[in-house]
């Protein structure tokens, strides 16, 4: 009971924070905030936004790995690909933005597939969040 409490708090925090991330907090910063505030805050704000996925994400599949070891590993995958996203390919897509910013026009296009799979890895995560989540019901 206290696993499975556990793991429904840790998992919906979890969701809710990617989801208010996604819709809100992105858009805002890059509509509000002229272009060269809001890559600076964006770039501050990733890392932490990573360490919560990793951390809620890993703290829900400890809580249940001896309830439903599917979901376990689930929510294993999503920690380690926030992880791979906050270590290798934020660093990367960050380098490829600057040299594109410097008028490296081959740059620009290999950031914008990074991009691009950053933000398609980031609905991965959270569908797999919200199916692990609606599995509660």
């Amino acid at each position: 009971m206290i696993l499975s409490g556990i793991a429904l708090f840790a998992t919906a925090l979890l969701l809710g924070g990617m989801a208010f991330f996604a819709v809100v907090i992105a858009p805002l910063v890059f509509t509000r905030l002229p272009p060269e505030w809001s890559g600076r805050f964006i770039r501050q704000v990733f890392p932490v936004y990573y360490l919560w996925v990793l951390g809620l994400s890993a703290a829900a599949a400890v809580a249940l790995l001896p309830l439903r070891g599917w979901d376990a590993l689930a929510m294993a995958a999503v920690a380690a690909l926030g992880t791979w996203l906050r270590q290798g390919l934020m660093p990367r897509i960050n380098r490829l933005s600057d040299a594109a910013q410097a008028g490296d026009a081959a740059a620009r296009l290999r950031f914008d597939t990074a991009h691009r799979l950053s933000v398609v890895l980031n609905l991965v995560q959270i569908l797999v969040a919200l199916v692990v989540l609606l599995r509660f019901a």
